[in-house]
């Protein structure tokens, strides 16, 4: 599978898959009974990221990830969810295209451990618990919390680059401050599930999560003067900031006009572990 889009992009797809997902969900309404089905189960895949050290290539430099999965659904068409991801995501401007990119020689890598919880929407009936309605495709949206932890190698020993301060921050070189670990990501996504057996359901997800930072790569603004970072940053600050063959004070490290993004992708295994339900809702379409 092969899908190209820039970041840019990615907001645009981000804004339709909402507008579908407000326009599907102003069409339901609840009239007749129906039984709350809670599932639960785990999820394996990968994960990636699109930023300042790759651009638009998707699923390339994929890493394992998985996960914990809770469903709560409300009616054939409705599922509140809460998702536990772990994944890792990185990249190398030795894996680039243009000249510059190389010539610029950064590379990260990052833990990503999400926590989020959101809505589901089937296009379809569908039940868990019941083969007459088996299978359906879904949209989903969700509000997260991530701790990201960018690094990058030196020596063959992994260094955390957020204490530094790359790009000046923290120091005279720059007015910015440290950037934060804990972030807000916004996950939207598609999928689609099908019952394996009564009550055991396996699911295809593709999710995309739009973050509120430049500096998942570490990598976003100028090159900072490297005699200031040493100064006031150490050595090994001026050193990782900086890592090109040619002079680069006062040019761009990476573009601080888009944010980053990253992606999990992979299998559900879902079971619903009570045999009695134990809510009702009423719903109609």
């Amino acid at each position: 599978m092969s899908i190209i889009m820039n970041r840019k992009n990615c907001g645009g797809l981000m804004q339709s898959a909402l507008l579908i997902l407000l326009a599907i969900a102003s069409s339901l309404s609840w009239g007749q009974t129906y039984k709350a089905a809670t599932e639960i189960g785990v999820f394996g895949g990968g994960s990636y990221y699109i930023g300042d050290l790759n651009t638009n290539k998707h699923f390339v430099n994929s890493k394992p990830g998985f996960g914990l999965v809770y469903r709560n659904n409300l009616s054939t068409r409705h599922s509140l969810r809460v998702t536990a991801f772990y994944g890792n995501v990185y990249a190398n401007d030795s894996e680039g295209k243009t000249e510059a990119q190389i010539n610029r020689n950064l590379s990260f890598k990052s833990s990503v451990l999400e926590l989020a919880v959101g809505y589901e929407l089937n296009l379809f009936k569908y039940y868990i618990k019941d083969m007459r309605d088996p299978i359906t495709p879904y949209f989903f949206y969700q509000l997260a919390y991530a701790r990201i932890n960018p690094m990058t190698e030196l020596n063959g020993n992994d260094i955390a680059l957020q204490p530094l301060g790359t790009e000046g921050q923290g120091t005279s070189a720059s007015s910015k401050k440290n950037y934060s670990l804990n972030q807000f990501t916004v996950p939207l996504g598609i999928g689609v599930k099908f019952n394996l057996r009564k009550r055991v359901a396996m699911s295809f997800e593709y999710g995309i999560r739009k973050t509120f930072t430049d500096y998942l790569d570490d990598v976003s603004g100028v090159y900072a003067d490297t005699d200031v970072l040493r100064a006031e940053n150490g050595p090994l600050a001026a050193e990782l900031a900086n890592r090109s063959l040619t002079e680069t004070v006062g040019m761009n490290r990476g573009n601080s006009n888009n944010k980053d993004w990253y992606s999990f992708y992979g299998v559900m295994l879902t079971f619903k572990p009570f045999k009695k339900d134990v809510c009702e809702f009423n719903q109609s379409f």
